[in-house]
């Protein structure tokens, strides 16, 4: 499943996350794969991922390393708070870890959809492990 986002020039992106060998891969499905490979080359690569957005109306900021996620949302929340606009700059959560491909995508494709994760954050299941079954036990 992939989600369109505006780009910064305006056109529509195609972007999906996708984890591979414990690992978060950012992918603009707009792309064609590889002739060779058969694989699209990824825009990001990074072991956990953040995401960026305003708890009051969901909107999605930024999203990808979390190093540079929480460096801009203090960025911001500085900026804000010197114009005054402190209400707005508490309103941003970086939220980061190991979170579910499926909703990171939902994230990027569904507006407002951060603020529904961010209510049931505690009961999501780790990302990294979401898809793994548990082992039976042996008799």
């Amino acid at each position: 499943m992939s989600y369109t986002i505006q780009s910064k020039l305006g056109n529509a992106v195609e972007l999906q996350y996708q984890l591979k060998a414990g690992s978060y891969y950012l992918y603009d499905m707009d792309t064609a794969p590889s002739a060779v490979t058969g694989e699209r080359r990824f825009r990001l690569k990074t072991d956990t991922v953040a995401i960026a957005f305003d708890t009051s109306t969901g909107e999605l900021f930024q999203h990808g390393n979390p190093t540079r996620i929480q460096s801009w949302a203090m960025g911001a929340r500085r900026k804000l708070r010197a114009a005054g606009a402190q209400d707005y700059a508490n309103d941003i959560v970086v939220v980061s870890g190991p979170l579910p491909v499926e909703e990171l995508n939902k994230c990027l494709g569904i507006q407002g959809y951060c603020s529904r994760m961010f209510k049931r954050l505690g009961s999501l299941p780790h990302g990294k492990f979401s898809n793994l079954k548990p082992a039976s036990k042996a008799a």
